[in-house]
């Protein structure tokens, strides 16, 4: 089964539509990430690189400029703004892979596979300092605030995280606590970021920080249904990573709780105690699936999505907005 099939009846989405309105601006952002993202010391931008330019759809960076231009912005303030987003978010993902041991990300082998896993570390806290001095250069107090502040939410998620993993018996609401913290609030922040430097006023920077949230949600509750439910040829990543990772993910949590006696024990072994065997994932995908636990995932991260859409009410309907909507219907659809 593809995750995605579940989805069948809502409108599919895009990020095409976004990508070709904000591409002129998404251009001079690549400038700026290539321009600072080099360094004297030759492994830092050959080790950036490899992550930075293994693609990705730059949805956060995106997200502030379109937050910008929805609110109205006809100046370039944003983009350094958006840069600095796409800096702190590849420090995460460098910080993330050697705390996870991934051994895939954006489809290529994990940095830290590659130069070490010291080198991945401090790489990411020197992509953390051009984010800062990107966001000092715009003199924007307010920016610089929500972007140091969602840079210690999503340092509180990840150790949250890593403190729960394998946690049988954590609940949804402490579940989504941790995504809200290690993957919305810069999704939140981005498009917050970028609605202050249009200088609206505050109804409708929190409506795009409240549009950023709930997408950044249905964006990771989707992303842990593909886990189960996708294919590493389209995920850019192995599929049922989580799974041999021992993470507790809601499409995980969900179906512990609705199955019996019998399966416990699997479950206790395969990711209480990480004892697992090749034919593991497979019962666990089944058992996803059979018990409903994949759709009950969809389902939720669709009602997120609709909250963001619902967000946007408070602007005009125009291209902007109407691309936005489109994203987070997207955010759901997707099958990578």
């Amino acid at each position: 089964m593809d995750a995605a099939a579940a989805t069948l009846a809502r409108q599919p989405g895009s990020v095409d539509r976004l990508v070709r309105l904000a591409a002129a601006d998404m251009g001079g952002v690549d400038r700026l990430i290539t321009d600072r993202m080099q360094s004297d010391v030759p492994v830092i931008p050959a080790l950036a690189e490899h992550l930075i330019a293994a693609g990705g759809k730059r949805l956060r960076p995106l997200l502030t400029v379109a937050a910008a231009r929805l609110a109205g912005s006809d100046n370039d303030h944003c983009l350094k703004l958006a840069a600095a987003v796409e800096f702190i978010h590849t420090a995460t993902l460098l910080h993330d892979d050697v705390v996870d041991g991934s051994q895939l990300r954006r489809g290529k082998v994990a940095a830290h596979l590659i130069w070490g896993a010291a080198q991945s570390v401090l790489v990411g806290d020197f992509l953390f300092a051009r984010a800062f001095e990107l966001m000092v250069e715009t003199d924007s107090m307010r920016a610089l605030q929500i972007l140091a502040q969602a840079s210690r939410v999503i340092a509180e998620g990840e150790v949250l995280q890593l403190m729960r993993s394998h946690d049988l018996n954590l609940s949804q609401a402490v579940y989504l606590e941790i995504i809200a913290a290690k993957t919305a609030e810069l999704f939140a922040a981005a498009a917050e970021a970028g609605a202050v430097s249009a200088g609206v006023d505050a109804d409708k920077s929190k409506a795009l920080r409240d549009y950023g949230m709930s997408l950044g949600l249905a964006f990771q509750l989707a992303d842990d249904a593909l886990d189960y439910g996708g294919a590493t040829e389209t995920l850019g990543k192995n599929a049922g990573d989580d799974f041999r990772e021992g993470k507790a993910t809601l499409p995980l949590l969900l179906a512990i709780a609705r199955s019996g006696p019998r399966e416990a024990e699997f479950w206790e072994r395969a990711i209480g105690r990480r004892e697992q065997t090749e034919a593991d994932f497979r019962r666990a995908r089944e058992l996803i699936i059979g018990t409903g636990a994949l759709d009950a995932t969809l389902d939720l991260a669709a009602e997120y999505a609709d909250k963001a859409k619902a967000a946007l009410a408070v602007f005009p309907a125009n291209d902007w907005r109407e691309s936005l909507e489109s994203l987070a219907d997207f955010a759901v659809s997707r099958r990578a």
